[in-house]
């Protein structure tokens, strides 16, 4: 038998990507107002999904990566991605997002995002939300699955959230919860 146990405490990640990096500084200052200091920051990545995003977004976007160093339950996951949207709404122009606010997190042995858009792989987990599982953390490594967007299937971005789960890990320890 199974025995209920408090889940762990995650670290929240959340990528950014625009074409318009000035705005950059000014969204990572709000997020960190609502999210706690950040403690890692990727260098900038090519974006590859742009013909999604394009019609809205334009060309020749960027993704940046943050990790916060507070550690948040993960059930707060749904609430942090109505705080991205609303930031995203804030840096619109003409009924068109500037910047795109991805909210996730990591634990040792995955890492999910949130999305407003249902699927078969995707869990609903309240407030219009669904989590994406983006990534497994196996044998030394993140893998990505069938349904992985390509960007967080690149060797870059997982050794970012290498190094965020490296980081992860030692907070759980200092908190005595590995």
């Amino acid at each position: 038998m199974s025995r209920p146990r408090p889940p762990l405490p995650a670290k929240l990640v959340i990528g950014v990507f625009t074409r318009e990096l000035e705005l950059y500084p000014p969204v990572l200052a709000q997020m960190r107002a609502l999210f706690g200091p950040v403690e890692l920051v990727s260098p900038w990545f090519a974006f590859n999904r742009t013909s999604y995003y394009e019609p809205e977004m334009g060309t020749g976007l960027y993704r940046r990566m943050a990790a916060f160093a507070p550690l948040t339950g993960q059930e707060r996951l749904p609430a942090v991605k109505e705080q991205s949207n609303a930031l995203e709404a804030r840096y619109s122009a003409s009924g068109n997002r500037r910047v795109n606010i991805d909210p996730g997190y990591l634990l040792p042995e995955r890492f999910v995002l949130a999305t407003g858009k249902n699927y078969a792989h995707r869990i609903y987990i309240g407030r219009y939300t669904y989590a994406d599982l983006t990534l497994i953390y196996q044998k030394g490594g993140f893998h990505s699955l069938a349904w992985t967007y390509p960007d967080y299937a690149q060797q870059n971005i997982q050794d970012f959230l290498h190094r965020v789960r490296n980081k992860y890990l030692k907070d759980l320890k200092a908190e005595g919860l590995l």
